[in-house]
């Protein structure tokens, strides 16, 4: 069982997001994972820790839209073929 937990990691505090209202910092991360995928050509392996910093932080549901978004076309954050 403890060798589950030391492999449970969270993303770390970010002085850019002080306040007990975390959904700045997941919007964050979940566009950091976009950049990633963008700057690694799509590459999911490549950008796995960015997507789980994102995933520790964000609601499920959040990240499940944003896919579905980015899969539509129409997501409001970092896009692909910029």
């Amino acid at each position: 069982m403890s060798s589950i937990i030391d492999l449970i990691k969270t993303t770390p505090r970010s002085a850019k997001f002080p306040t007990v209202n975390q959904a700045p910092h997941c919007w964050n991360r979940y566009n950091e994972w976009v950049m990633c995928l963008k700057t690694a050509g799509g590459e999911e392996e490549a950008c796995t820790q960015m997507r789980q910093l994102a995933a520790s932080i964000c609601p499920v549901e959040w990240t499940e839209k944003w896919d579905e978004e980015r899969e539509a076309g129409n997501f409001s954050g970092i896009k692909m073929d910029d």
